[in-house]
């Protein structure tokens, strides 16, 4: 298997666990919810996910994302859930979603066990952050589209996500 790397501060960082794709079954992984509640990301089974890994809510290209998903998530419907999650502490994202605006996307902290990092590889071990990724899965818990972003300083392809999420919802 080829090396898992994306690029973090310029420079090329081992992502640990194993990378997710097209057509597997979506792991489960243990998050945290602002309220400290303990979450799996099974939970949402049955609803079209969109889960975007993030380094952390309160740097620039994060902030813009998780604005941009937020904004979106108005025209998706019901049958779709937008998952961000990062390894800020549950508090920090609660604060950060307040000063926001941001009431759409559901914020989860990876902090305890660094679950979801490991399970979709998108975890930095060095700087214990996650890598920016975004992962799309289907109402079958099929993942339908998955986007590594090759350096965490740059924003994810949003067209192709939506576009993969308007497509598992069958619009």
């Amino acid at each position: 298997m080829a090396e898992h790397t994306v690029l973090f501060g310029g420079k090329p960082v081992q992502l640990a666990g194993k990378p997710v794709e097209v057509g597997q079954t979506a792991p489960d992984a243990t998050v945290q919810d602002t309220s400290l509640a303990v979450r799996h990301l099974d939970e949402w089974s049955g609803k079209v996910r969109l889960i975007a890994a993030v380094p952390s809510l309160d740097t620039p290209v994060c902030d813009t994302e998780t604005r941009r998903f937020n904004q979106e998530a108005a025209s998706l419907g019901d049958d779709v859930v937008i998952l961000t999650v990062s390894m800020d502490l549950p508090f920090a994202q609660k604060r950060w979603c307040g000063a926001a605006g941001v009431d759409r996307v559901i914020t989860l902290s990876d902090h305890l066990e660094a679950s979801f990092g490991q399970a979709y590889g998108t975890l930095i071990p060095e700087q214990r952050l996650e890598a920016r990724a975004v992962f799309v899965v289907d109402r079958n818990g099929k993942v339908a589209y998955v986007q590594y972003v090759p350096d965490v300083a740059q924003h994810p392809d949003y067209d192709a996500a939506l576009a993969a999420v308007r497509q598992a919802v069958g619009r």
